[in-house]
C-alpha cells in the first residue's frame, strides 16, 4: 500500500508543481507590490506565452561593409600564406572562382560560411577552410554602430603549371 501511495505521489508531482506554480505570488505592472496567491477558483490562471527571443537584424548593405582586418593586401597574403591547391583540381586542371557567402557579426565572426557557386574538385571545400580560419573581420556598421552583414566573397583560384 506504501508503494502505490509512493507511485501516485510521484507520478501526481509535475502536475502539483504546475498548479502550486500558478498560484505563486508574482509582480503586478501596475503599482510593482507583491499580489497575494490566486483565491478565485472560477478564474482560470492566465497561461505563460513564451517571448521568442528576437533575432538580429541582418544587413546586406551597410554604411561600412565588414573588412578583412588589414585590407585587401593583407587578404591577399593571408590566401598566398594558407591556400592549399587540392590535388584533383590540379589533375582536371581546374581554376576560377569560388564564392562563399556567410555572415560578419557585430564582434566580426564569420558564421554559417556557405558555398553559393562552386567549382568542384575539391576547390569549394578548401575556399570554406580557407573562410574558416580567417581571422575575425572589422565588422559592418551603420549609424555607426556594429551591426550583422550578410556577405559573399570570392575566391580566386589560378593553377599554375
Amino acid at each position: 500500500m506504501l508503494r502505490l501511495a509512493t507511485l501516485v505521489l510521484l507520478l501526481l508531482m509535475p502536475r502539483l508543481l504546475a498548479a502550486q506554480t500558478a498560484n505563486s505570488t508574482a509582480l503586478t505592472d501596475s503599482d510593482s507590490s507583491l499580489a497575494g496567491p490566486a483565491t478565485s477558483a472560477a478564474a482560470p490562471a492566465s497561461p505563460v506565452v513564451p517571448v521568442a527571443p528576437v533575432a538580429p537584424v541582418l544587413y546586406h548593405a551597410a554604411d561600412e561593409m565588414p573588412a578583412f582586418p588589414g585590407g585587401a593586401s593583407a587578404f591577399q597574403q593571408f590566401l598566398r600564406q594558407k591556400l592549399r591547391y587540392p590535388d584533383e583540381a590540379l589533375r582536371r586542371n581546374l581554376s576560377g572562382k569560388v564564392h562563399i557567402s556567410f555572415v560578419v557579426d557585430e564582434q566580426g565572426h564569420i558564421i554559417d560560411p556557405k558555398v553559393v557557386r562552386g567549382l568542384g574538385g575539391g576547390l569549394d571545400e578548401e575556399a570554406l577552410r580557407l573562410v574558416r580560419i580567417m581571422p575575425w573581420w572589422t565588422p559592418g556598421r551603420v549609424a555607426g554602430q556594429p551591426v550583422r552583414v550578410a556577405y559573399t566573397l570570392p575566391i580566386v583560384f589560378r593553377a599554375l603549371e
